[in-house]
């Protein structure tokens, strides 16, 4: 395929993670017919306010919305996001072009002993700014006690190994891409300890209809898009965003999309799974959020 002469700019966060996105992001771009390839680097509120708890920042997009004004205003082409960061309602103008095949869905606990939950002691602490994650522990290992602590995940490292925490539960596939898979003392049943809508997936965003969007559109894998888009069609439906304490996972399984679902209501936790269609994702998940709501 030939390459395109145009120069595209990927609108990336600076952190170690979000840099390793944007190199999966270039080498996809590349190996599809994509030119010469630039990052720009944007710093988000959420990384320049790291120390704020997320629930006490204004508005939301915390992570995203710098990035999408980098393409508005023309400094970069796509914006390249962790897709579970993404808000439900979209920036008028831009679209997600493509979503790319799905990392590890899954959360990892990582111990500096590699010790599992199960075998650590009561009042252990565990590192986590996730509401779903701290919801899901109340009721599945009552005896831990959910910290909030934000920050990159080897930031979370490091505060692990000075002992500031005793566990860290953080998303398998943000630790796979750091090179750090050996880490992971366990990673959870996804059907048991449901992961956040669209964990795991790398969304890349452009102006509708522009150039770039197509190109990233070469890109789109399928299944995930099935999957993810079944799982922000719950999060959409119940209202919420990133601190709804919802845990959503869908996967084609014999050639129907199944999706598990897990909401923290209180000190209690609503389960419930639905198949239906992988042609008709978002179908599946407002029926589902019929059953949770």
């Amino acid at each position: 395929m030939a390459a395109s002469a145009a120069v595209i700019r990927l609108a990336t966060r600076g952190s170690t993670l979000a840099r390793a996105q944007a190199a999966l992001a270039e080498a996809a771009l590349r190996a599809n017919g994509a030119g010469p390839v630039d990052t720009v680097v944007v710093r988000t509120i959420g990384d320049r306010q790291a120390t704020v708890p997320l629930d006490r920042l204004s508005g939301q997009g915390w992570f995203t919305a710098e990035l999408e004004r980098a393409i508005v205003d023309g400094r970069a082409d796509i914006a390249v996001h962790s897709a579970k960061d993404l808000p439900t309602d979209y920036e008028p103008g831009l679209e997600i072009a493509a979503l790319l095949e799905r990392g590890d869905a899954r959360d990892a606990v990582v111990t500096r002993d590699g010790a599992t939950l199960a075998s650590l002691r009561a009042g252990s602490t565990v590192g986590t700014s996730s509401t779903r994650r701290a919801a899901l522990m109340s009721v599945l290992w009552p005896a831990l006690r959910p910290v909030p602590m934000r920050g990159n995940v080897d930031t979370r490292l490091r505060a692990l190994a000075a002992g500031k925490v005793d566990a860290l539960i953080v998303a398998c596939a943000g630790v796979d891409r750091l090179g750090m898979g050996d880490r992971i003392a366990e990673r959870l049943d996804p059907t048991v300890f449901v992961p956040a809508p669209a964990q795991g997936a790398i969304a890349l965003e452009a102006r509708t209809g522009s150039e770039p969007a197509g190109l990233a559109a070469r890109l789109a894998h399928g299944p995930t898009v099935a999957a993810v888009t079944a799982e922000r069609a719950l999060l959409a439906a119940l209202g919420g965003g990133c601190l709804l304490p919802l845990g959503a996972w869908a996967r084609i399984e014999h050639g129907r999309l199944v999706l598990s679902a897990a909401l923290g209501v209180g000190a209690t936790v609503r389960r419930a799974e639905l198949e239906g269609d992988p042609a008709d994702p978002a179908r599946l998940g407002l029926r589902l959020a019929r059953l949770l709501g």
